[in-house]
């Protein structure tokens, strides 16, 4: 397979370098999340300067991606100080400070599972199965906020492709990193960990779900998944797992951690639903980070068109 020549670098050779970013005071006024199980944290003002500023490197060779969206790109403070990350606490601004010295080199993804050619994947390999790209996608949060991010990474079926999953394979199962020496706010996250995620195979070979190593043209920051994620853009935030160690692929629907621990408020699908209130409140309307006004919540959070197929004959209400 043929790869760009300007990614020679090793992942572990990569100087972290800071971002600073401290020159700007963002408005705040009168935002105020609500507060989620489903999207982690308490509700909690974002931040008017950055405290612990994200470490990340500069990716090359990084290519415009064939999807995206033209609406103004979230300030990146936004992104990386307004987190929901149970690892590293709760509250959106605990990610950013307690994940500063999250090892993430050396690191590996485990497939496994319903395939032919089950292997253990470097970053250094995943960095080089296919040329990044860069994808400018929505991304919704059941707390009612979304934000809108330049992610970089590839189609997830560039990687399923090369382990040959069977016919036997009807879902795929991610799971996060999870360590107490490194992240010993876990015991108190409410949830259980590690971290578990699941999609249906069409979905996650659909090639709006991304394979996600960096944002902003850097590599992703500790809080927002380094070095690995998912990024599922059609759906509900907690969808997109983070800091991603071992994938599945398995015959039946695999176990999820928010429906765990809240099964009558968050379903296996999660699909973005406007039309679909949460228990206890309404999912029709959205805030940007940063911005004070609601607009409309978009059905398939904008990707109607690419995604609503998968679901026909589907009872999107029972299946929420």
């Amino acid at each position: 397979m043929l790869t760009p020549k300007s990614r020679k670098l090793n992942y572990s050779d990569v100087t972290p370098r800071r971002l600073y970013l401290g020159r700007r005071n963002f408005l705040l006024g009168l935002f105020a999340a609500t507060a989620s199980a489903g999207c982690g944290g308490k509700s909690q003002d974002l931040p008017s300067e950055p405290g612990g500023s994200p470490v990340a490197s500069k990716l090359s060779g990084v290519i415009k991606g064939p999807y995206g969206t033209s609406e103004a790109q979230t300030p990146y403070n936004y992104v990386t100080h307004y987190n929901n990350f149970y690892e590293f606490g709760t509250d959106k601004s605990d990610p950013a400070n307690s994940a500063k010295n999250f090892v993430t080199s050396p690191w590996s993804v485990s497939v496994e599972g319903e395939v032919k050619n089950p292997r253990k994947f470097t970053m250094d390999e995943i960095l080089m199965l296919a040329p990044l790209e860069e994808r400018i996608y929505r991304h919704r949060c059941v707390e009612a906020w979304s934000i809108v991010v330049p992610w970089i990474g590839y189609s997830f079926s560039v990687l399923a492709k090369l382990v040959e999953p069977t016919s036997n394979a009807r879902y795929v199962a991610f799971q996060s990193y999870y360590d107490l020496k490194q992240m010993p706010e876990g015991p108190s996250a409410g949830i259980e960990l590690p971290y578990v995620e699941g999609l249906r195979i069409d979905e996650a070979m659909h090639p709006l779900t991304l394979l996600t190593v960096g944002m902003y043209g850097d590599t992703l920051p500790n809080q927002d998944g380094a070095p690995v994620r998912m990024v599922v853009p059609w759906k509900y935030g907690f969808k997109s797992i983070k800091s991603l160690v071992k994938i599945r692929f398995v015959q039946e629907q695999p176990p999820t951690t928010w429906n765990l621990a809240n099964a009558s408020e968050y379903g296996f699908y999660s699909n973005v639903n406007p039309s679909v209130d949460h228990p206890r409140w309404s999912q029709a309307t959205e805030r940007r980070l940063g911005e004070l006004h609601r607009k409309p919540t978009l059905a398939f959070n904008g990707y109607a068109d690419q995604v609503a197929s998968l679901y026909t004959g589907m009872d999107l209400r029972k299946y929420y």
